[in-house]
Formats: C-alpha cells, sequence, structure tokens
C-alpha cells in the first residue's frame, strides 16, 4: 500500500489508508470455464486472490486449488447440461464436472455448502495480478475446517 501524501498525518492519514486498502479488495469478474468451453462461468472475486490447496483425495489427485465465494457472487454463463455431478463421504460437497473434457472448473464445497469453489486454474487469463496459495490439511478436514471458516470473511457462520 504506498504511504500517505506528506502533508497528510493522524485521521486523515488513517481514512487514506483504509481507502486504499478497500481498492485492494475491490470485486471485479473473473470469467473461466473447462477445456473444451461448454461451460463457462463468472465470478466476482479481488484481484489479488488467496486460494486454499487442500491434500484430501480428490484435490491432492485432481490438483484443484480453492477460490471460495458465496453463490451470489457466482454465474453460470452456459454449459449446465454439460455437467455432471459426483459426490462421496458425506455427499455434501457437489462435486460437478463437465462431461465433455472431464473438467472440474467449480463446484459446492463440503466447508461452504451456500457457495462455490472455482478453480483459479481455470479463470481466463488477464484478470488475476497476484495468487497467494494457503495449505488447507484436508486430510484431517474436521480438525481443520475452523481455519478455513475464518480466512472466508464473505461468509457469515
Amino acid at each position: 500500500m504506498p504511504p500517505p501524501p506528506r502533508r497528510m498525518a493522524g485521521a486523515a492519514a488513517a481514512r487514506y489508508a483504509a481507502k486504499v486498502d478497500t481498492r485492494k479488495n475491490e470485486l471485479i469478474t473473473h470469467a473461466g470455464g473447462c477445456h473444451c468451453g461448454r461451460v463457462r462461468f463468472e465470478v466476482d472475486a479481488p484481484a489479488d486472490l488467496t486460494v486454499d490447496e487442500c491434500n484430501c483425495s480428490i484435490c491432492r489427485m485432481t490438483g484443484f486449488l480453492h477460490l471460495i465465494v458465496p453463490k451470489e457472487r457466482f454465474r453460470l454463463v452456459r454449459g449446465e447440461d454439460a455437467l455432471t455431478t459426483y459426490t462421496f463421504g458425506t455427499h455434501t460437497a457437489r462435486h460437478t464436472f463437465c462431461h465433455h473434457c472431464g473438467i472440474k472448473s467449480f463446484y459446492v464445497p463440503r466447508s461452504h455448502p451456500d457457495g462455490f469453489s472455482v478453480n483459479p486454474r481455470c479463470l481466463d487469463d488477464g484478470t488475476i495480478r497476484s495468487m497467494k496459495v494457503v495449505p488447507f490439511d484436508g486430510r484431517r478436514w474436521e480438525e481443520s475446517i475452523a481455519g478455513l471458516r475464518e480466512r472466508s470473511p464473505a461468509f457469515d457462520f
């Protein structure tokens, strides 16, 4: 964050810093989809992303990274008819993937069943300014979920 102008001090400097910080977290629209292009979606998220890398069996095997957003910030643009859903374990997570190319670009996660987890690797080039990857111990899901939920400020728990 850039420093406040020289003539600014005290409360004015704090307001300036808050305004600059707000712009950094401003939501933009990212577009993305599957490999064959039949599934397309949009997601509203900052240009500077913080995503989770889970080591559970399915995420580890597929290389899925998690950008978790409330359902209001996700829009399926096309391809609902190309999606297939897979569930396992508790059957809370709804893993959707394109039945033509096999790519899972988003799904409804067990941790946030009222939202979506988007794989930022499936977003189009040009809108991500930076991406910080945070490890999540999905192998020990029950012990780790509180930390993941704390890092998802867009959700009310």
